[in-house]
């Protein structure tokens, strides 16, 4: 890694110790990175938004919409704290015990249960914390929404993908993930 030389020795060292995680771990660097750049984007609005404020980025297009979701995805379940929390709660222990066991799996079905597990755990921080999510993007025509929204959509299109079209190539691998 010629070129970290420059860097000083502390910014070396965390630099390679990124280079092994996202080489060696690349699915906790994609979960730490989910969860990372949730976060970050949650509390830069926090800090510059005010709940309802709305800035628009392509006017009717496209705002930056700072608003607290009490519910889960589109609002739904609005103001039930206790089943989105042990909601959450779950999704995470059953990740938690099923993920190792998709290691032999398709590719897409492993990053799918990723990215909602990195989303699940992103949104059950900020609903732990305030008892709200976060959501701050805004089409206008569709409800407002955050990264780890943007995290879970994402999981769930690809662990679909994995199992309506490539379940049948892969049924000797999943025989194994089964309990």
């Amino acid at each position: 890694m010629k070129f970290l030389n420059g860097l000083s020795k502390k910014i070396r060292v965390v630099a390679e110790c990124v280079f092994v995680i996202a080489f060696v771990h690349w699915d906790k660097a994609i979960f730490l990175g989910v969860v990372a750049l949730d976060q970050i984007t949650k509390a830069i609005v926090m800090r510059s938004m005010v709940p309802g404020e709305s800035i628009p980025i392509v006017q009717n297009i496209f705002h930056l919409t700072y608003v607290l979701n009490p519910g889960a995805a589109f609002g739904i379940l609005s103001n039930q704290r206790m089943f989105l929390l042990a909601t959450g709660a779950g999704i995470i222990l059953a990740a938690a015990y099923f993920y190792p066991k998709l290691k032999k799996a398709d590719l897409c079905l492993r990053f799918g249960s990723l990215a909602i597990f990195s989303g699940a755990f992103a949104n059950l921080i900020d609903r732990v914390q305030t008892g709200y999510v976060v959501d701050f993007f805004d089409f206008r025509v569709w409800p407002i929404f955050n990264v780890a929204d943007i995290a879970i959509v994402t999981g769930m299109f690809l662990a679909l993908y994995a199992i309506i079209f490539r379940f049948d190539e892969d049924m000797n691998k999943l025989e194994e993930i089964r309990p």
